[in-house]
């Protein structure tokens, strides 16, 4: 049960990741939307709080 929740957890995590970073992050360049977008499949939790941090407390 418990992995079922941390699974669905990582998912909306990834989704939102590559979604913002999609849509929102149109100053990114190109090698650095992949590098965030494969960090988020890899790394999804982790990559959402790192990527919250960086970027959406500024």
């Amino acid at each position: 049960m418990l992995e079922t929740i941390i699974g669905i957890i990582g998912l909306i995590s990834a989704i939102w990741v590559i979604y913002d970073v999609l849509t929102n992050n149109k100053k990114l360049s190109t090698v650095k939307k992949v590098i965030w977008i494969i960090c988020a499949i890899l790394f999804s939790i982790l990559t959402a709080i790192i990527y919250f941090l960086v970027y959406k407390m500024k």
